[in-house]
């Protein structure tokens, strides 16, 4: 219970003029003895106005980020505009070599008034692939983008599609195509190109990789399983409606789609270069959150593991510098 500054005063002149004990007055009025000291050393201290309840204040905080960098941290995510909160994090940490969370820089920057709106998922596919692959070349997921195809409009020229080869264990674009038709020699000519990519074509392998397509009609043509046949490659058509199956390569659709749709193209040859730097940033620059913050090219070349140790090693350093330097300000 929280008594005003005025009944502690007359608490404490009560039990001032008590004839009996302090603590069987106080056991009498069922005030703890601790809370009643710590009041009349206020009071002594300060007189009526020190027994008012004082507004609670935040206790220092060990691991609270230093002003230094959160302003460092604001001029970095100006220089990175088009990173979310999630990958300057994680870029701040590479590259500065000190770390700070996702949520630390969601807090800063919301502060500082560089967040509009929160950041929001806009498709989910299931949590997880019943049949996960476990290395890389293991499955290619092959699709055409939203249900059967992505298509791209080029303005005097038509309809132009694109063909993805992704690989299912790093999202690692291995190979595209840009085509005029979608017939099944367009996904042949994909797939060729990226068995030439892996090395698959040439190395001697126990088992080809399996090839992940949804049932459009340039998947489940005749040519397209004896140039399959040819080539020992197993394919695994997903169930219709079924998105977990295709949720990843439908995932990399959607997010490149977003960047590259933002103009409009006039020649084949625009619309390939702006395809082209996107695969190149996609694979070798975007952070990807499923894959533990680390681009698709970091899993699929084997350097994910040595990165995401050098980031445990930074974490630590940072934290035990915070430490110090708490412990500094406090002596």
């Amino acid at each position: 219970m929280r008594y005003p500054a005025t009944e502690k005063l007359e608490i404490i002149r009560t039990v001032e003029g008590s004839h009996l004990p302090t603590k069987t007055t106080l056991d009498m009025l069922g005030i703890p003895r601790t809370t009643f000291y710590r009041w009349y050393d206020r009071y002594v201290e300060g007189g009526l106005d020190a027994l008012a309840d004082r507004a609670p204040r935040p206790k220092s905080v060990w691991n609270r980020i230093p002003q230094g960098r959160r302003d460092d941290l604001i001029e970095f995510a100006l220089e990175h505009e088009a990173l979310t909160t999630r990958e300057l994090a994680v870029k701040y940490t590479d590259e500065k070599r000190y770390f700070i969370s996702e949520s630390s820089a969601y807090r800063i920057l919301k502060a500082a008034d560089l967040i509009t709106a929160p950041e929001y998922v806009v498709i989910k596919a299931a949590e997880e692939f019943s049949d996960k692959t476990t290395a890389i070349n293991q499955m290619l997921l092959s699709g055409k983008g939203q249900t059967d195809f992505t298509y791209f409009k080029i303005i005097g020229w038509g309809w132009y599609y694109l063909s993805t080869i992704l690989d299912d264990y790093s999202r690692y674009i291995i190979a595209w195509k840009l085509c005029t038709t979608m017939r099944a020699e367009d996904v042949t000519d994909t797939i060729e190109l990226a068995l030439t990519a892996s090395g698959c074509d040439q190395a001697v392998v126990r088992h080809k990789p399996r090839l992940l397509s949804d049932n459009g009609s340039c998947y489940i043509s005749g040519d397209l399983a004896k140039w399959l046949g040819d080539q020992r490659m197993d394919h695994v058509r997903g169930a219709p409606f079924h998105p977990q199956t295709q949720g990843k390569i439908e995932r990399w659709h959607q997010t490149m789609k977003n960047r590259v749709l933002l103009e409009n193209y006039y020649l084949p040859g625009d619309l390939e270069r702006q395809i082209g730097a996107f695969v190149d940033y996609y694979n070798n620059q975007r952070y990807h959150e499923s894959l533990s913050n680390v681009t698709p090219a970091d899993v699929y070349f084997g350097r994910d593991k040595a990165i995401i140790r050098e980031r445990e090693k930074i974490k630590k350093m940072t934290i035990q510098s915070r430490r110090l330097q708490h412990q500094k300000q406090a002596a």
